[in-house]
């Protein structure tokens, strides 16, 4: 079923996406806690991550590059700001260069990752908190909206395989 529904609420500076999966919320953790299959669903289908460090602790850093149709390759990093296995993640988000470090031209985003059992399986409740309007803006121009509902729409073949 994967996301159910999008919300962006300017006045909050919030954008959240809600998803159920078929699954049970240890499994889904896994394809947040696991790089190879985060990588395999982080980014739209045609934007494919690649997870170079992947440090899920609390304080740890995540590096990855994702690979465009052209061959482009954007830099972000995560750094983790809690775990509660295997229900609730948080962490900051942003841009780096090419060397992996982060760019100070655009200030990383907040993101709450919260996991529930439903009847059917999992509830995800994804929300990413802006640091002002012109970002949450920028990032919806550049299609970060739809990319994540794409993104998102790969994990039940991810969980479909066990």
């Amino acid at each position: 079923m994967t996301v159910t529904s999008t919300h962006k609420d300017v006045e909050a500076l919030t954008l959240t996406f809600v998803a159920e999966f078929d699954a049970p919320v240890e499994r889904v953790w896994q394809v947040w806690a696991d790089p190879r299959q985060l990588e395999r669903w982080w980014g739209p289908p045609t934007w494919p991550a690649t997870f170079e460090v992947h440090d899920f602790t609390v304080g740890g850093r995540s590096g990855y590059h994702m690979t465009g149709p052209e061959g482009e390759k954007p830099r972000g990093w995560w750094r983790f700001t809690a775990i509660e296995a295997p229900h609730r993640l948080e962490f900051e988000d942003g841009f780096a260069d090419d060397g992996g470090e982060p760019v100070s031209t655009m200030d990383p985003t907040r993101n709450v990752v919260t996991l529930e059992a439903t009847d059917g399986g999992t509830r995800m409740v994804t929300v990413t908190t802006f640091a002002g309007a012109e970002q949450l803006e920028q990032l919806l121009a550049m299609g970060m909206q739809d990319g994540m509902r794409l993104a998102m729409g790969q994990i039940d073949e991810i969980l479909a395989e066990g």
